[in-house]
Order: structure tokens, then sequence, then C-alpha cells
């Protein structure tokens, strides 16, 4: 069974008992269709194999040279590998909220940094060129601070803010304070 690491190996053991033969023969048959995309590849495993899509999708990125799905092991790893203004932005944000809830934890989750509390998901960021998106985790928050946020651009789950957005700390505080309520 494959571990929460991102090792992408550890589906090895359950390819060779569902598929049959050794790993290296998968690991040929992809190699053997040349260059492949990734998607041609995966469906080659599914349609032809019938393979998971979990199990296609550790073979192939592994045969990619992409060992691991972990590309961030921590929050300070995700923002140095920001631009400078982003990182200090992102860092502004996630102080904001976990100042008056010390009892959020800050995570990576999906390649991203995430505040969580007891397993569950209270808000995450996502960096691009020119700006964050925060996700609050419900739709159902983000519909109560519709009047709050009538000034930015907002998704079904996110919000989008500037890279060099003045951090509105009681926005985000209460926006927390919700998703905690709503998750008990």
């Amino acid at each position: 069974m494959a571990s929460d690491d991102g090792d992408r190996t550890k589906f090895f053991p359950a390819i060779e008992k569902k598929h049959g033969g050794p790993i290296t023969i998968w690991i040929e048959r992809l190699k053997d269709l040349g260059d492949a995309k990734y998607p041609e590849q995966i469906a080659y495993l599914r349609e032809n194999h019938a393979f998971s899509q979990a199990h296609a999708n550790a073979l192939v990125m592994y045969v990619r040279n992409s060992p691991t799905s972990k590309r961030f092991a921590t929050p300070d790893a995700y923002f140095a590998a920001l631009d400078p203004v982003a990182a200090s932005t992102a860092r502004a944000i996630f102080a904001a909220v976990m100042k008056p809830y010390p009892r959020l934890e800050l995570v990576v989750a999906w390649n991203q940094p995430m505040l969580r509390v007891d397993g569950q998901y209270v808000m995450g960021l996502s960096a691009a060129k020119h700006h964050l998106l925060i996700a609050p985790f419900s739709g159902n928050v983000l519909a109560a601070f519709t009047d709050r946020l009538a000034g930015y651009e907002v998704n079904k789950k996110t919000f989008r803010v500037p890279i060099e957005w003045k951090v509105d700390a009681k926005l985000l505080r209460d926006i927390a304070k919700a998703r905690l309520a709503e998750i008990g």
C-alpha cells in the first residue's frame, strides 16, 4: 500500500501483485512507447492493462523521472520557491490567521501550504505569478463573506489577492473563525 510520503515506488508491490510480474516489465513497456506524452502513457496502462489511475500515475511519473509527488517537504521550502514579495505576503497571511488560533498547524498538503486543526483543513494558499489564491475549504464560508469579498475575484472555492496584497488580517481571521465553527 502506498504511503503519504509521496514515494511513488511504494505502489510497486501492489502493482506487481495485481498485474503480475516484476515492476521492470511495466517500466520497459512504458519505455517501449517512446516519447509518448503523459496522457498516452496513462491511457495505455488503464485501457490495455486495467491499471487504476493511482497505479498508472505512480508508474508513469516514476518512469518520467519524478520519483516523488512531494515537491515541498515544509511550508518554508514552499515559501523559499516563491518570488520574495509573494513569499512575504503568504507568510503574513498565515501569521495573521495563526496569531489568534495557536492550535492551527501550518503544513504542506497537495504541494501547497495549508492550515489545519485535528486533521481538518481551515485555509490554504496557492501562488501564481501575479496573485495568490486563498481557499477556506468551504463554499458556504465564501458565500457568507460575499459582501466583504466584493473587491476580490471570487471563484467557487477561492478568492484572489495580488502578490503585494496589504494583508487584511481581520478578514482572514473572520474567515478562519467561520471555517473553524463549520468544522466544529
